[in-house]
């Protein structure tokens, strides 16, 4: 920027610019921080736009090449206004309508700007041009056809990705980094302004959609509608005071906080009451996680396994022992050779493969 620009407005604008950047850190849209945040973003930002206006940091008698490299960052105030106003929150359909309209007056106003110094040129004139003349209905996709449409979709995307690598590139060039070459740092405004002019196009697209879109919207009914009310209910002002009154049930006002016991001796409830009786438990529950949590140890469910018979025990080194017979036991003995008797008159009856008649297996 330069020299005889006063110091108030250097701040000013990397305070709206710091503002704005801190928007991305904030979770939450809805938050009272992100509200707040948004607000004094609009305000530093205005209170920019104001400054340089009135300091007159761009002449309509200058040329592009006559404005002062470090001024370059000030065509992008009015940019940076319709980024944030597209942000603020609103609650009808009147409402966007108007936060919209506002938005694309700032856009229109950072590119009339541009036009008056010819710093759009090529596809971006054209682009200006086709909005001037029906900005309502204004795309930048243009063919008589879905593929006509869908090839033009994709020379956009190309083309904003060319101008994010181009703008990428420029800053890590070690010149520009240590802010000594004036001619680089000159190219990388001049690279941000036409990649924010892409980004504005993209935007009046967008918001002549959403503009159409909301003239369809269905009108708010009225916040109190005029619907004739129950003589009764216009009378209640004048209600008598003595307590009597036609209705079977007493009021539920009259009856809420009033003291006393809750149920009479027959049972009767003389007063409203809620249970609470598991309020805490559902309390508790609120803020639970979403699956059912273990209601007992790995080392309680081992147990009550093995208790049910479920777990087969054995296995390991032990099963490769084999205990050694006892030779004083007879019948054990016995038992064994008697068995192993059997088998062999088995095998003798029944040689191998005698059923298999057909010779399978």
């Amino acid at each position: 920027m330069s020299d005889d620009e006063p110091q108030s407005l250097r701040s000013l604008l990397e305070q709206a610019e710091e503002k704005q950047a801190a928007l991305a850190t904030i979770y939450s849209t809805t938050s009272p921080e992100y509200s707040e945040t948004l607000s004094e973003a609009i305000k530093a930002y205005e209170e920019c736009r104001r400054l340089v206006s009135e300091l007159s940091i761009f002449s309509p008698n200058e040329s592009a090449d006559d404005i002062a490299t470090s001024s370059l960052p000030y065509l992008l105030v009015p940019f940076h206004l319709a980024e944030l106003l597209q942000k603020t929150p609103t609650f009808s359909p009147k409402e966007r309508t108007e936060a919209v309209g506002h938005t694309r007056n700032y856009y229109e106003s950072f590119l009339a700007q541009l036009d008056r110094y010819e710093l759009l040129t090529g596809e971006h004139a054209k682009l200006l041009a086709r909005y001037n003349e029906d900005p309502e209905h204004f795309t930048t996709v243009t063919g008589p056809d879905a593929a006509a449409k869908r090839v033009s979709k994709i020379a956009n995307f190309k083309a904003e990705k060319a101008l994010k690598e181009k703008l990428a590139l420029l800053k890590r060039n070690p010149r520009y980094l240590e802010q000594g070459d004036e001619e680089l740092v000159r190219e990388v405004h001049l690279a941000n302004v036409e990649f924010c002019v892409h980004k504005t196009f993209q935007e009046l697209e967008s918001s002549s959609r959403e503009l159409e879109m909301l003239s369809h919207a269905p009108t708010a009914p009225p916040a109190h509608p005029s619907a004739p009310s129950d003589p009764r209910h216009r009378a209640g002002a004048a209600a008598p005071t003595d307590g009597y009154s036609e209705r079977l049930d007493a009021p539920l006002g009259s009856m809420l906080g009033r003291g006393g016991p809750l149920l009479a001796k027959n049972g009767k409830p003389l007063q409203p009451f809620t249970l609470v009786g598991n309020r805490q438990e559902l309390k508790k529950g609120v803020f639970r996680p979403g699956h059912n949590l273990p209601t007992m140890s790995i080392d309680e469910y081992l147990e009550e396994e093995r208790r049910q018979g479920n777990i087969i025990e054995g296995g390991g080194e032990a099963s490769y022992y084999r205990p050694e017979p006892d030779e004083d036991d007879m019948e054990k003995a016995d038992a064994d050779t008697y068995k192993a008797r059997d088998w062999d008159d088995f095998k003798d009856e029944n040689p191998r493969g005698a059923g298999n008649t057909l010779n399978m297996g």
